[in-house]
């Protein structure tokens, strides 16, 4: 929300990691946390792939991640990295050429899992090849597939098993002198992924690529993404982040801005404040919301609207947002702007007269914050 100062008590202090870069994306290093997401198209599939990316881009989406199973995707990279307008990041597992055959396709980072790329001579190549071509890598562990003698030792996965993984992968890369690399520590459960990044962090200046693997479906997954990464984001821990889904990657991208927008870490679109809805309401309050929601895509500039049934919040609500409607009687609501009340309006004709108000209200803010722009240059 724009027209609110930032409270003391709503401060994150965020962790100081090392800055490091995903294409022209900067990740670490105070840098804004960075929205991710990944295809499920078959990559060998490259229309389907370029329109997917270019979809979870036009939702927000910073960063872009594209699994490479075989060499044919891999060669499919060649075609799709030159169409799209974000970084990709190409996923590797077991097969230590594909990291290689990638980083020469021209992705910006590329992500490796230390249970299963092979032995450390494998690694040192696909280091080699990521120095060679400008690429970052991510050390990507995950409890479900931790390296043979880890498990043997600690019998099952845990936070401790994560972390050892993850601190011999940072070991070969340090050794080698290549410090342009972030790190996960990703689990299906919650409590075991937290536990890990806060181990971790007391270990590494890496930045921190956020996730829980695995989180089920939209409506489960969301859930539990939210408690888990919401958990390790007021924290400070975080750099970058990808809300995992059984869904598709645009809803992925729209759920990690708004658990962002949730802690005021990040600001995209609007902000839509809005009730339950009750007998007291005097208009369909989830029907409006739905409607508002699709209609209000196309905004991109940070604002808020608060949409509110009858006067009991209303009113106290709309006096914190850029436009707002509380509900009123006799089929007529209050429409406020800028925080004042400013006029009446049916409700007919509400949510034609609500775009309108969110469209030119958004254009203002972007007017000023160009001018504000000139001012300090």
């Amino acid at each position: 929300m724009h027209r609110n100062p930032i409270r003391p008590w709503r401060n994150i202090d965020r962790r100081k990691s090392r800055r490091i870069y995903v294409g022209a994306v900067p990740v670490g290093g105070g840098a804004p946390i960075s929205v991710q997401t990944m295809t499920n198209t078959p990559t060998t599939d490259v229309k389907a792939t370029i329109d997917q990316v270019n979809a979870c881009a036009a939702a927000g989406a910073d960063i872009v991640r594209i699994s490479v199973p075989d060499e044919a995707s891999s060669q499919a990279l060649q075609k799709i990295v030159p169409e799209v307008s974000v970084p990709i990041v190409a996923d590797i597992h077991f097969h230590y050429k594909r990291g290689i055959e990638a980083a020469e396709a021209g992705v910006a980072c590329l992500r490796i899992n230390p249970g299963n790329i092979g032995d450390e001579q494998r690694v040192k190549e696909v280091i080699k090849a990521a120095r060679d071509h400008g690429c970052s890598m991510r050390i990507g562990v995950n409890a479900g597939s931790l390296e043979k003698h880890l498990l043997e030792t600690y019998g099952e996965p845990c936070p401790d098993a994560m972390v050892e993984s993850g601190l011999g992968h940072i070991r070969i890369l340090e050794d080698n002198d290549f410090l342009n690399f972030k790190i996960s520590m990703k689990a299906s459960d919650v409590f075991m992924t937290v536990a890990a990044y806060h181990m971790l962090a007391e270990q590494t200046k890496a930045p921190f690529h956020l996730g829980i693997t695995e989180a089920g479906g939209f409506v489960g997954g969301t859930v539990k993404s939210a408690i888990g990464l919401g958990n390790l984001l007021w924290a400070g821990l975080g750099d970058t982040m990808r809300v995992s889904l059984s869904a598709d990657p645009v809803k992925e991208v729209k759920i990690g801005f708004e658990i962002l927008k949730s802690l005021g870490l990040r600001h995209r679109g609007v902000n839509i404040i809005s009730c339950p809805s009750c007998a007291r309401q005097g208009f369909d309050v989830i029907k409006t919301v739905e409607t508002l929601e699709r209609r209000l895509e196309h905004i991109k500039t940070p604002m808020s609207l608060s949409i509110i049934g009858c006067v009991v919040n209303g009113p106290g609500e709309a006096l914190m947002t850029d436009v707002g409607f509380t509900g009123g009687g006799a089929g007529a609501g209050m429409v406020y702007l800028a925080g004042q009340q400013s006029h009446k309006m049916s409700n007919d004709q509400m949510v034609d007269h609500i775009v309108e108000q969110v469209e030119k209200r958004a254009e203002e803010l972007e007017t000023a914050h160009t001018m504000a722009g000139h001012v300090a240059g």
